[in-house]
């Protein structure tokens, strides 16, 4: 692995088509911490960053990252089938090892303070929520955009830091310090969003299913629509898991899954006992895989 002092950002921001705003956010990040993998999705309008630097230029990266979202993305004209707040959306830092977690902590509410500062109200969800009900990012997501407003204007939804009201044209963004978790697409062959959601309700933790996973389901195309899933734990479920039950809950709705896809990097432990299907698209594990590319800044 590489070096333990790297930490990782990965920041998502509201924008996954325009080359301009997408290679202008890669460049300012870029220019204090080295950049991973770049994941974007014209469908879902959003681009993930992941990041490697040390404390101080993680955190100085992710800062001007929020100030060029701030510059570039409107969201009063975004449109994207993907839950969102904001321009720089959700900014977590990542622990790589576990002795890193009280040092990614402090980066997350360094950046936090920071990012406030700039007039973007910031919520702190996952291990930094400062209630139950705040660690799910869908609790801050309800009704998008518009809702946020609303329920600050209202008095019901306060920032950790910031303003009391969204940005004009950046909205909120949601920050957290955590582990590596996996993002996980699989694409049904079915236009019906409906199997969609009702397959993820079945397959997230809150419906009954797997320990640790969020999901939701979306639509895609005219011929197919995807589960969207998180997995909090990697190293507790596999995504070998995961695309089991998938599987089986898809059969179930008499649809299938053709192919998954990984959003940014996963853990290799999060690969083990992974079967040839559903085939991760474009998967190669000397990039899509953190032990690796951390490997690599060190060669």
């Amino acid at each position: 692995m590489g070096s333990p002092a790297r930490l990782l950002g990965v920041p998502n921001f509201s924008e996954g088509s325009n080359e301009r705003t997408i290679g202008a956010l890669k460049s300012s990040l870029g220019a204090r911490a080295e950049v991973l993998n770049v994941h974007r999705d014209p469908k879902h309008n959003r681009s993930v960053f992941t990041l490697a630097a040390e404390r101080q230029d993680l955190a100085d990266a992710l800062v001007a990252g929020a100030e060029q979202a701030i510059e570039l993305i409107d969201m009063r004209q975004h449109q994207g089938v993907h839950p969102r707040i904001g321009a720089l959306d959700v900014c977590p830092a990542v622990w790589v090892v576990e002795e890193q977690r009280e040092e990614a902590r402090g980066v997350a509410l360094e950046i936090g303070q920071r990012i406030g500062t700039l007039g973007i109200p910031v919520f702190l969800y996952g291990d930094l929520a400062s209630s139950e009900e705040r660690r799910e990012r869908a609790f801050f997501r309800r009704d998008g955009p518009d809702g946020l407003a609303r329920r600050m204007q209202a008095g019901e939804l306060a920032p950790d830091f910031g303003p009391d009201a969204p940005h004009a044209s950046a909205g909120g963004t949601l920050v957290t310090a955590r582990h590596p978790l996996v993002a996980y697409n699989l694409e049904l062959d079915t236009p019906d969003v409906g199997v969609a959601r009702a397959i993820a309700t079945e397959l997230r933790e809150a419906g009954g299913g797997l320990t640790g996973v969020r999901a939701i389901g979306l639509p895609r195309d005219a011929r197919r629509t995807q589960i969207s899933v998180n997995v909090n734990d990697p190293h507790e479920v596999s995504l070998g898991q995961v695309a089991r039950e998938v599987g089986k809950l898809a059969r179930a709705h008499g649809v299938r899954v053709i192919e998954a896809e990984l959003v940014g990097l996963a853990p290799e432990n999060a690969l083990r006992g992974y079967e040839e299907a559903p085939p991760i698209r474009d998967f190669d594990p000397d990039t899509h895989l953190i032990e690796r590319r951390l490997a690599a800044l060190d060669r």
